[in-house]
């Protein structure tokens, strides 16, 4: 029997090379910034325009899932548990490694704030900040994690809410036994719902790349980096440092694997962070190339969505460190050795505050509230947050991978040789969750 010859069509499409993804989101970000280069020196207005509603659709797009995918993420993560050994102790060292490394950025944070003195010599005045409508204080954080109804929390996007009643309702579950199963099931099949969606929105990543860096540069341009240079500078180099420094000699030292290796295959899940600004939103990306360099899915479904939401090196430890050494300075406010005691400790114990979202504005004014300095200091910040906001989240993402990986190679679990041979480059099939789930143990 003949075999039916290929279409010209598939053969056409069969000799176009495939461009990587990486280099897809590369081009986005190259077009994006000369597009915006252009709509601010020739004051095209129209051009501006479109950028922003390029860039504020693909937003838009992300955030239209986050609610729903982080409550079922959770909730499946908890019941995941149940299929792997030692799940107890497997959570336990994924905590102590996320307090570790947060504690290693806020460190590196402080230390690049006092050699560098971002707030010094800049020309802002406490006249140039404004107080923010709404910041976060210890009693706000503890009291805002338990919602007042099941509603709100999805409505108004409060993260940690949905992440308190998702591990509720998870264990719940686990507690209730196999009564509970046709509802863990409708929960894997929603999650798989909602991760194909929103894989779909990430394959737009280069062209929402395009217009969010582009909008960047057309409204803010070069001259607001002036005043903020050494501030800038300094996020832009403490982030490196975690990024390519500290989490490296971790995946040497402690996981013994290959760092460059690491970021073949993570990259992806890294650039997506840049652009996107979003832990949450990168999750699903994250997850998968956390389990293509070989931590197991059972456990991968645990560590990168409690990350994803409460992981943040870069947004709640280098940034609020050095944040808050710029406003003190600005206020003139000198600071002694408790205070950044009290720095170190805010980051490592309050990063949920963060919730996985654009922007670190929670965890900046629960910062300052702490130390006591003004919140008029936030005000100071907000004009330069889309830039360093971008390094920030690619160092929070990169972190959510690196810390499932050490667990792994710790506990003897990790497929070293999926881990060798894993490739960022091929991101053709979407990531999946399991969709026939095991009877609940009681």
């Amino acid at each position: 029997m003949s075999s039916t010859p290929p279409s010209p069509t598939a053969s056409f499409r069969g000799r176009i090379p495939k461009v990587p993804f990486w280099a897809q989101i590369l081009l986005g970000l190259v077009v994006g910034a000369l597009l915006g280069w252009a709509a601010k020196s020739g004051d095209v207005s129209w051009l501006s325009t479109t950028l922003g509603k390029i860039g504020d659709l693909f937003v838009q797009l992300l955030m239209l899932v986050i609610a729903p995918l982080v409550f079922f993420a959770i909730l499946v993560s908890i019941t995941n548990l149940r299929n792997v050994s030692n799940a107890a102790r497997l959570a336990t060292r994924t905590l102590m490694w996320f307090m570790i490394t947060s504690l290693i950025a806020v460190v590196i944070g402080l230390g690049i704030g006092l050699l560098t003195d971002p707030g010094a010599g800049t020309g802002l005045t406490a006249a140039d900040g404004a107080e923010p409508k709404k910041h976060g204080s210890w009693l706000d954080f503890l009291t805002g994690i338990i919602p007042t109804d099941i509603v709100t929390p999805f409505t108004q996007l409060k993260v940690l809410q949905i992440v308190f009643m998702a591990v509720v309702v998870g264990i719940a579950i686990l507690k209730t036994g196999e009564k509970a199963k046709p509802v863990l099931t409708l929960s894997h099949s929603v999650l798989e719902l909602l991760q194909k969606a929103l894989w779909w929105v990430i394959k737009l990543a280069p062209l929402g790349t395009l217009g969010l860096v582009g909008t960047a540069i057309s409204t803010y341009g070069w001259n607001l980096l002036s005043k903020y240079a050494t501030f800038t500078a300094d996020i832009y180099v403490g982030c490196a440092l975690v990024l390519f420094v500290v989490y490296p000699l971790l995946l040497a030292g402690v996981g013994k694997v290959n760092p460059l290796q690491f970021f073949r295959g993570a990259w992806p899940a890294i650039q997506l962070a840049f652009v996107s600004r979003s832990s949450v939103g990168t999750m699903p990306l994250t997850q998968k190339v956390t389990e293509r360099l070989g931590v197991p899915k059972e456990y991968a479904s645990f560590a990168v969505p409690f990350g994803s939401t409460t992981k943040m090196d870069g947004c709640a430890s280098i940034y609020p460190a050095i944040a808050a050494i710029f406003v003190a300075q600005v206020f003139d406010v000198p600071l002694e050795v408790k205070d950044y005691i009290l720095i170190a400790f805010v980051s490592v114990i309050g990063s949920a505050a963060t919730a996985g979202l654009t922007g670190a504005t929670v965890m900046l004014t629960l910062t300052l509230s702490t130390l006591g300095l003004p919140m008029a200091g936030v005000g100071l910040l907000l004009a330069i947050d889309p830039i360093v906001d971008m390094m920030r989240t690619a160092t929070n993402v990169a972190g959510q991978s690196v810390v499932p990986i050490l667990v792994a190679s710790r506990e003897g679990i990790l497929d070293r040789e999926a881990y060798a041979t894993a490739d960022g480059s091929r991101l053709d099939d979407e990531p999946r969750v399991e969709a026939a789930p095991q009877p609940v143990a009681a």
